[in-house]
């Protein structure tokens, strides 16, 4: 029969679950994510507003390269600014705030600013000539509320959603992969422990045919040992019954016959003596062969009992009962007890406490089968300990070993 592989279960901290550090880290992308969105958001207004202040800087100084002799210079430059303005889609469309300031090369008088105001006009063109080359400065501004701002804003907010989406989809695709892989365990383990149930009950057929024939030939064994003892002391007496009558010549020929007679039979019997020996150690080899396949089945037991059960602490007597049930729908209705025990625990059907042990016990009784009974109490560090596994037949001795248990069991 093959070893059954060792099945580790699931670590004290897989069980609580990640830590809320851990929880916080695997949400990194996402925080990672929303600060680069907020932050590219910030950074490319600034850089559209740079953009558009040096456009409109341009645009105004040449707006501002008028002729004196086609008009007052304050008045066509204020008409050519307040056209370029007008007409100008980022404003119109993108509410950007353009404020240009417009002084004469004077660096005092003041030409345009912002609403369209004109300097006084000068009494001859050659006054107004010494206005030029004016000086321009111009302010842009992008609030964060205006169309050309909400549009940024919803362009990076559209590669935030798509970004985040896609790592969401990975994500889950990697975890599917991983609860497949957990699923394939599953069933792995499942198929294992179906196999050794079958093992198993092939085991108990091979002991339940090879006990009762150790019994037997160990009586014809002892039969024939008691015989060749027998026999042994009749030849012993016939000895000195022919060394008495070996005088009489008559009686000689016949007394040599009987121990001729004697002597073949005590032959027969000590082959037939010879070949039961032979069968007693074979029997007793195979009895040694068995009582080591059924250390290895409690074995077994109680890698599977520890392994499926996680709420139960199984004593050693309790794996030694379980294995010693002959009837394998015993074995089944007993481990089925088990498992209600650990996984339904409400529900589970406690037939009464155990009476008649001493005050520092409390132990329950949990019925299976007929007469099956489970004996358990408290767990030292999980829910439930079983203690034994017996039936009506064994009462008295399981009560005797439950009441040797000492205090704080």
């Amino acid at each position: 029969m093959s070893d059954s592989p060792d099945v580790a279960g699931p670590t004290p901290e897989a069980e609580r679950g990640p830590r809320p550090l851990e929880r916080i880290a695997s949400f990194r992308f996402a925080y990672l994510a929303i600060f680069a969105f907020l932050v590219t958001y910030v950074f490319t207004v600034e850089a559209l507003e740079e953009v558009l202040r040096r456009y409109y800087r341009a645009s105004v100084e040449a707006a501002v390269q008028v002729d004196p002799a086609a008009g007052p210079v304050a008045r066509q430059i204020s008409a050519r600014i307040t056209e370029l303005l007008q007409t100008s889609p980022w404003i119109r469309y993108g509410d950007v705030r353009v404020r240009p300031l417009v002084l004469a090369a004077d660096a005092r008088t003041l030409l345009y600013a912002g609403g369209g105001f004109a300097g006084p006009a000068p009494e001859d063109a050659a006054s107004d000539a010494s206005l030029l080359p004016a000086i321009v400065d111009v302010d842009v501004a992008l609030p964060h509320n205006t169309l050309l701002a909400n549009a940024v804003l919803l362009v990076y907010a559209g590669l935030l959603v798509t970004t985040l989406v896609v790592y969401t989809r990975r994500l889950a695709a990697r975890e599917q992969i991983e609860l497949d892989a957990l699923g394939a365990t599953r069933d792995a383990m499942a198929d294992r422990a179906r196999a050794i149930e079958s093992e198993l009950g092939a085991v108990r057929s091979r002991l339940a045919e090879v006990e009762p024939e150790s019994e037997l030939q160990a009586e014809e064994i002892g039969t024939l040992q008691r015989e060749r003892a027998e026999l042994h002391a009749r030849l012993a007496r016939l000895e000195v019954r022919e060394a008495a009558l070996r005088t009489g010549g008559a009686r000689a020929q016949k007394l040599e016959e009987e121990r001729r007679a004697l002597e073949e039979l005590l032959d027969e019997a000590t082959r037939d003596l010879e070949t039961k020996e032979t069968e007693l150690s074979e029997l007793r080899n195979q009895t040694r062969r068995a009582s080591k396949r059924a250390a290895r089945d409690e074995e077994v037991i109680e890698r599977r009992l520890r392994t499926l059960y996680k709420n139960l602490e199984v004593d050693e007597r309790a794996i030694e009962n379980l294995a010693e049930l002959g009837d394998e729908s015993s074995r089944l209705r007993a481990e089925e007890a088990i498992k209600r025990l650990c996984e339904e625990t409400d529900t589970a059907a406690v037939r009464r406490k155990v009476g008649g042990l001493p005050p520092h016990l409390s132990i329950f009784e949990l019925g299976f089968a007929d007469k099956g009974r489970i004996y358990y109490t408290g767990g030292r560090t999980r829910r439930f300990r079983v203690l034994a596994i017996g039936a009506k037949n064994s009462q008295k001795t399981d009560l005797e070993y439950l009441s040797r248990l000492p205090k704080g069991t």
